[in-house]
């Protein structure tokens, strides 16, 4: 009796300690799916705060959202009255300021009005789609993109020029290529971009394989305070080839630079090397920001448009078609493109989606893709109409 009351005990002691682990288990779970459900409360609140902002209206405690609020100068404010950065018509809220309204958030989102819009996250949570893949269809109205570690809500541009594809006509090929169809047919155009990153290309086979075009990396500047400017290793070899093997050929050129000065010599290094070549698709400006260390990071939007758009004449003066190279935070946060409509837009979004909501003619919509011919991994594209005169 005593040694079956001790294995009794024993047991009781083992079934409490496993009960206890899966209420910490389960405790972690919803934490971290309510957590993930109340940050969009939180930004669902600041918007309609922002929307308040935008009319202008007398600041009254009702106006609170989440914590969020206007001060007497109409700034969008936290609970304690500290300014949240609002930029452009852009919302801009950090981790730690979502973190900090968690509490309150949950009561509002139990407020009228907000049920539906949590149903619909937790369904797109629990499809496994990600934070910004469930933000993104509760705000047409917006590009809600992640950067710089902050959530950023930025409104539409509807006088620009808006993209018409559409997700529901793109095909993907077991391989992982992307096409583009109407009415059933490929109407799309294969190409790829190189540098001396791909190393040496058999052009033959690639031709072979059905690639169209190729965007050959002409040069770069470095990203150093010297800002060195360099042709690629691979340029003549790669133009060569592409046009021996019948495929047209576009350029780019990787920027940094960070007066008009320096764009100049850019883009008159460019005509200078490509004077010899037939090349009939656009001379691309590349301008992209840099993880760590680029010149171009801390240069303004008005000073990163005036650059782009000087390139651009340059090359369109010279009697060539100039193309701007971009992604979303660069269209949607660091470039004025109201200034940069009158050129054609290349793209670049690793995805199967059509989300971007602006005009492009190219797609860059993979860096690892292979095709033979080369031996290393290779920026994909589609061209949805020919991009060669």
């Amino acid at each position: 009796m005593e040694m079956r009351s001790g294995r009794d005990g024993r047991a009781e002691e083992r079934r409490r300690i496993r009960e206890e682990r899966r209420r910490r288990t389960g405790g972690r779970i919803l934490a971290m799916i309510c957590s993930l459900v109340i940050l969009v409360a939180v930004m669902y609140g600041g918007l309609a705060v922002y929307d308040r902002f935008q009319e202008k209206p007398e600041p009254v405690q009702s106006n609170r959202v989440g914590g969020l609020g206007l001060d007497e100068n109409g700034n969008l404010v936290d609970g304690d009255g500290n300014v949240i950065e609002v930029a452009s018509g852009t919302v801009v809220c950090t981790q730690e300021e979502l973190d900090a309204r968690m509490a309150q958030t949950a009561l509002t989102a139990q407020g009228e009005g907000m049920e539906e819009v949590l149903d619909a996250i937790r369904q797109s949570l629990s499809d496994g789609s990600s934070v910004l893949e469930t933000l993104r269809p509760l705000y047409p109205d917006h590009i809600v993109l992640a950067s710089g570690g902050q959530y950023h809500f930025v409104p539409i541009n509807r006088q620009l020029a808006q993209s018409r594809l559409l997700t529901e006509n793109l095909n993907i090929l077991e391989s992982g290529e992307i096409q583009y169809l109407e009415n059933g047919e490929v109407i799309s155009h294969r190409g790829i971009d190189v540098s001396k990153h791909q190393g040496s290309i058999d052009w033959n086979l690639v031709a072979q394989d059905g690639v169209e075009f190729a965007f050959i990396r002409v040069g770069n500047r470095g990203y150093g305070e010297s800002g060195k400017l360099m042709s690629d290793d691979c340029f003549e070899d790669n133009i060569k080839g592409a046009l021996a093997a019948g495929i047209k050929v576009g350029v780019y050129f990787y920027s940094q630079a960070v007066n008009e000065t320096e764009v100049l010599e850019e883009a008159n290094f460019v005509l200078e090397k490509i004077a010899p070549y037939q090349v009939d698709c656009p001379v691309v400006f590349d301008v992209e920001k840099v993880s760590s260390g680029g010149r171009m990071n801390n240069i303004t939007v008005e000073e990163r448009t005036h650059l782009t758009k000087v390139f651009c004449d340059t090359i369109k003066n010279a009697g060539y078609r100039p193309m701007i190279y971009h992604n979303t935070e660069m269209g949607a946060l660091m470039l004025d493109l109201g200034q940069l409509e009158e050129y054609d837009k290349w793209f670049a979004a690793y995805t199967d989606t059509l989300y971007y909501p602006y005009e492009y003619k190219v797609w860059q919509y993979s860096a690892t893709g292979r095709v033979p011919g080369i031996q290393k991994d290779v920026d994909l594209n589609i061209s949805f109409a020919p991009i060669w005169e």
